[in-house]
């Protein structure tokens, strides 16, 4: 169903010109460890958090601005990541990163390999009764990126109809994709360049995600003949997704939030990583409203 909301969003951002590097870090744990390091429900509690000093959590490494490796040192770095970093500090553990495709997060988080992605929960989803999620650190809405030349021949959120979408198999932006009609092409954990590449080519013609996430990713490959559409739609809110009865640990997450929120900290990491933009503001827009809990 498609409706319209009148809803709260953060500023829009400015365009910012840096490219990605290949993902490797000393510091970051191979995506293999998920296969391996399969914890019980009393190991991933806070206090077996505590004892050993260590947060694990899942990140991607690849989507700028959230979680990437940075040019010139190729340390991991994001929104996401320094926000992670600052809660560990503030909450008094170390964090450990382990690197995977959006569509294995959730997994991982309910097996236990780590105790919370960087992935968030639409409260009002197919997930929301399954795990808990944070307050909010950011606010958003779907955008679509499509060939320069010709918009990928896409003028309404209908002509999505036969395209082919490229992205992860189990985001609401796939979801909403599937729900127009498109076909659908799977990446696991690719980076920003060969997504855009692939669209400019013809090879895929429609990338659904975050806004601001696709400003500043076409702004960082200028030379891609790729853009935003001026199609908008699904306002969204990213949390952090801890395993469904890990209530302290989400409560410790909560109150660091609210810390930096309060003390300016997460608004300060948001326009260091979204070029001047606060994405931790609402502001308000009107948008239409897919409404995909159905969507397989």
């Amino acid at each position: 169903m498609v409706k319209k909301k009148r809803v709260l969003f953060g500023g829009l951002t400015a365009l910012l010109g840096l490219t990605l590097a290949a993902c490797g870090s000393g510091e970051t744990a191979d995506s293999s460890a998920t296969d391996t390091a399969v914890l019980t429900d009393s190991e991933t509690a806070w206090d077996k958090i505590e004892e050993a000093g260590v947060l694990k959590a899942a990140t991607s490494g690849t989507l700028y601005p959230n979680s990437y490796h940075d040019k010139e040192t190729d340390e991991l770095t994001g929104y996401e990541v320094e926000i992670l970093r600052e809660i560990a500090e503030r909450i008094g553990v170390e964090v450990e990163f382990t690197e995977m495709g959006v569509d294995g997060m959730l997994t991982s988080v309910n097996s236990g390999a780590v105790d919370v992605a960087a992935f968030g929960i639409d409260r009002n989803g197919e997930n929301a009764d399954k795990y808990n999620y944070t307050t909010p650190y950011k606010y958003s809405f779907g955008a679509m990126v499509v060939r320069e030349s010709d918009n990928s021949g896409i003028e309404t959120l209908e002509d999505l109809k036969g395209k082919i979408a490229a992205g992860a198999a189990t985001t609401t932006y796939m979801k909403v994709a599937r729900y127009f009609g498109a076909e659908e092409k799977i990446y696991d954990n690719a980076t920003n360049d060969m997504y855009l590449s692939d669209v400019a080519n013809g090879r895929t013609d429609v990338i659904l995600n975050d806004y601001y996430a696709q400003k500043l990713a076409t702004a960082a490959l200028p030379d891609i003949p790729v853009k935003v559409h001026d199609i908008f739609y699904n306002p969204s809110e990213t949390n952090f997704s801890i395993k469904k009865g890990n209530d302290e640990l989400t409560e410790k997450f909560n109150e660091a939030l609210d810390e930096m929120r309060a003390d300016g900290t997460l608004a300060e990491l948001s326009k260091q990583f979204y070029d001047g933009a606060d994405v931790t503001v609402q502001i308000e827009y009107d948008f239409p409203v897919i409404d995909v809990s159905d969507v397989e």
